[in-house]
């Protein structure tokens, strides 16, 4: 008597969910699920379509910060050893954070870099803000600058306005050479004046006029009035 023994292939589901749900069980996880929280240590939890919750860590690549009720990746080689690769899908997509642990540098190698916004650019540095370019250029219709110490150092400056006002309470000037230049010159000075200079000129093409309550005009040799007609009195 012989006896046949027949071959009967089994029908599995391989569903996308069916292989996740199986995935999560043992051995290659590889899942999609929302984030429920952010634990000690930047460990994130995430609840998967079966209503399982995951430990996971953040990956290297995931560059955005995901936040809680956002829909992320998840994968790793066991259920011991699982990374947030990728968010899918912000639950508030209108702010977003990228930040790493360390230093970080975005760099071009070819090309140039450009940061552009709809609204307004902020920057800010907990230490300190550096720019080192050999040429910087500002274009604004506006400035507010306020800075506590400022210290600059260079060869030469070159400003073109139509007007500058300066309010202060201290003014110093050191200067091997001052040229003033300009039509209309007014200078009032509340309590006293003091000028003290190897020679004086002083020179005008109409009047020229002194006049105080007192005034007093002294030299230690010569005193010399030289006109046409000399008024005293």
């Amino acid at each position: 008597m012989t006896t046949r023994v027949s071959s009967v292939t089994a029908i599995r589901d391989d569903s996308p969910r069916e292989a996740a749900h199986a995935s999560e069980q043992g051995g290659m996880v590889n899942t999609i699920g929302i984030v429920t929280g952010v634990l000690p240590g930047g460990i994130y939890s995430v609840q998967t379509e079966r209503r399982q919750l995951l430990r996971c860590a953040r990956a290297a690549s995931c560059l955005l910060r995901p936040a809680v009720g956002d829909t992320v990746l998840v994968t790793g080689p066991d259920a011991t050893r699982l990374y947030l690769t990728a968010v899918a899908e912000q639950a508030d997509a209108s702010a977003s954070r990228i930040d790493v642990a360390g230093d970080m540098t975005l760099a071009s190698e070819r090309g140039a870099v450009t940061v552009e916004s709809s609204t307004h650019i902020a920057m800010r540095g907990e230490q300190g803000l550096s720019l080192d370019a050999p040429h910087l250029r500002i274009n604004a219709e506006d400035a507010d600058c306020r800075v506590d110490r400022l210290q600059y150092q260079g060869q030469e400056a070159v400003t073109t306005v139509l007007s500058i006002r300066v309010i202060g309470r201290v003014y110093e000037a050191v200067m091997d050479r001052l040229v003033h230049l300009s039509k209309t010159a007014f200078r009032m000075t509340e309590d006293v004046e003091h000028l003290r200079a190897g020679r004086i000129d002083y020179e005008a093409a109409e009047t020229a006029r002194l006049h105080g309550k007192n005034t007093v005009v002294t030299a230690k040799e010569i005193v010399k009035v030289d006109a046409k007609q000399i008024h005293m009195g």
